[in-house]
């Protein structure tokens, strides 16, 4: 898989530990990583995509085979496009393989060339969500330990204005 380009989608409202942990992963696993900010049209983001795409920057500045962008389509096109050999979806539970599991096919049906790669989270982060994280803050408690340090203080101030 060293020469693969992999493409890492997800809403990343806000980027979690979690996410970054599976991101981290793939970038030993591929040449590339391109983390792809996608937009979820049953979920209403705190965060702008721009301010997604620049967290995710932050938190991963460290990672220099790892690049971020926004997309709006979809992702089987997207990876044809940037001529990406796989997906990679990160995994907290049986119900999140249902979902995605039948998203892998349709992408697959959609873009015969690229292969879904399943990462499995570790068992610290089996329960951790963007809107858990995001739920935990507003009702006042410590986040710190949900989202990488650099962007903690702009997530925080974020879901204090939206408690207002």
């Amino acid at each position: 898989m060293d020469q693969i380009t992999a493409v890492c989608p997800g809403s990343f409202d806000p980027v979690t530990v979690g996410h970054l942990d599976i991101i981290r992963r793939a970038a030993n696993m591929f040449a590339h990583v391109i983390v792809v900010v996608a937009t979820n049209s049953s979920k209403r983001p705190s965060f702008t995509a721009e301010e997604r795409i620049e967290m995710i920057k932050l938190a991963t500045a460290d990672i220099p085979n790892v690049s971020v962008t926004h997309y709006d389509g979809l992702l089987a096109d997207y990876a044809k496009q940037v001529g990406a050999g796989a997906i990679v979806k990160g995994l907290r539970a049986m119900s999140d393989f249902e979902y995605e599991f039948q998203m892998a096919l349709t992408n697959k049906k959609l873009n015969p060339d690229v292969e879904t790669v399943f990462l499995t989270t570790k068992a610290e982060n089996m329960y951790l969500s963007s809107s858990m994280v995001k739920e935990i803050g507003r009702m006042g408690a410590d986040i710190r330990d949900f989202v990488p340090e650099v962007i903690h203080e702009t997530v925080l101030k974020r879901i204090k204005t939206e408690r207002k």
